[in-house]
């Protein structure tokens, strides 16, 4: 069986060897939508940042969920893994590509009858209307090619292997950077032009994604009785994906209430909520890592029978991301502008923006802690946890908090960035009393 074995050895080294890749990974995934905002900042007016940093955020968001949906499928193939059970991790491996061909159509479809609504439901800038739209329009077409790759990354994670998506992004990266500068610089296309590089970089590297594979023995060898439906392995998908991705989509839909109670204040603070949340995306590379990384770790082991190793490796990433988040914390209080000033040079964005990341980043701290508990939680089976836990800290103090704090300090953001670190602290308070309640009760 091909994949690497996270059961044996110091579980800091297996975490490091595990999250480092992925943390790249995910720095390349967001440095190629950074430059998008960084190069429409340069050809553009604020109009196009807007379009650009909202369109963005809608497929940030279906991204995601797709992300959370394949979760399933990197748990089950690392419980296989850990189990040494060839056979059955060649099944998830075929049923997993047999359901998510029939979803990347369907979304495909549907999202492009409803670009028009979703523009409407933002409240976009009137200004920024027909460039979201254009923006839109060639991003959902490219939906098979984000979830192909999703996929594929997904299985190799399960696998133990978080090199080989680093790679696929790697190109993505470089390639989407190019088409920027071509699309937007050259041809002057604006808002359409960051989706034709976006969308014609992932297909890229999708194709260099098949490469790979057909490289690969062992698991990947799917045959075609392994793509046949089996109801017990697509329920069990299902039943670890759909609540990661009911609760990604859930928290994209805070952010993007956020967004509409930030278009309604005007174009300068769209366009300052816009960037920070482009860049906040950097600042939660460790965090976000740390989810995956406790999730397939965690998996292998309990698939393997050691649940002790289990819990110590999210102990240990806690510790890991508790320190990372209070040092980003601290210095983004000093520097706040000088990371919003790196995508424009407008004073009143530069001032806005800054206000909006000083609150936000304080959340890194507190999403570290909880993105450890819901890689547990998904690693036992218990994913609907995560998802609670996140819908109650979104209804009674992201969204609500947001709001109230946009209607009483109209001049500024801070306490709009605040409201999302209030949302993680509850989250983190609900997730302790489930772990403790369910260690007293043995389920794990």
């Amino acid at each position: 069986m091909n994949g690497k074995d996270l059961t044996q050895g110091s579980i800091l080294g297996n975490i490091m060897t595990f999250s480092l890749p992925y943390m790249l990974a995910y720095f390349l995934q967001i440095l190629y939508g950074l430059a998008d905002l960084y190069v429409i900042g340069q050809y553009c007016d604020v109009d196009s940042t807007t379009a650009v940093s909202n369109g963005a955020q809608v497929m940030y968001m279906v991204t995601v969920v797709l992300i959370g949906l394949a979760m399933g499928t990197t748990v089950l193939t690392a419980r296989a893994v850990g189990a040494k059970d060839s056979p059955r991790a060649r099944i998830i491996v075929g049923n997993t590509i047999t359901m998510f061909a029939i979803i990347a159509i369907v979304l495909m479809v549907v999202l492009l009858c409803l670009r028009g609504w979703i523009v409407g439901v933002m409240d976009t800038p009137a200004e920024a209307v027909d460039g979201m739209k254009h923006y839109l329009t060639v991003c959902f077409t490219g939906i098979p090619f984000i979830i192909a790759y999703n996929i594929i990354s997904s299985i190799f994670r399960g696998l133990g292997d978080s090199r080989s998506p680093m790679y696929f992004v790697a190109v993505a990266c470089v390639i989407n950077i190019a088409l920027d500068y071509l699309f937007i610089g050259f041809f002057e296309l604006g808002a359409m032009g960051a989706a034709l590089g976006t969308t014609l970089s992932q297909m890229t590297s999708v194709l260099f994604a098949f490469v790979t594979i057909r490289r690969h023995r062992g698991i990947l060898d799917v045959s075609r009785s392994d793509l046949y439906p089996h109801r017990d392995v697509i329920k069990n998908i299902l039943k670890i994906g759909v609540p990661i991705a009911m609760q990604d989509g859930f928290i994209q839909v805070s952010f993007l209430a956020i967004t509409v109670i930030a278009n309604q204040r005007g174009l300068i603070d769209a366009a300052a909520v816009g960037i920070v949340e482009k860049f906040i995306g950097l600042v939660f590379i460790v965090p976000s890592a740390m989810l995956s990384t406790v999730s397939a770790i965690s998996a292998q082991n309990i698939g393997a029978g050691n649940m002790e190793r289990a819990k110590r490796t999210m102990r240990t990433a806690m510790m890991i991301t508790t320190g990372y988040g209070v040092v980003c914390a601290v210095v983004l209080q000093f520097i706040p502008q000088l990371a919003v000033g790196i995508f424009t040079d407008n004073a009143q964005v530069l001032a806005q923006g800054a206000d909006y990341l000083r609150g936000y980043v304080w959340d890194c701290i507190f999403a570290g802690l909880h993105f450890c508990f819901s890689g547990f939680f998904t690693a036992c089976g218990f994913s609907v946890i995560s998802f609670i836990h996140n819908s109650v800290s979104i209804v009674c103090a992201r969204i609500p908090l947001a709001w109230l704090s946009s209607t009483l300090y109209p001049e500024t953001l801070y306490p709009m960035g605040l409201s999302t670190c209030i949302g993680s602290m509850l989250s983190c308070l609900i997730c302790v009393g489930v772990y403790w309640w369910m260690k007293k009760k043995a389920y794990f």
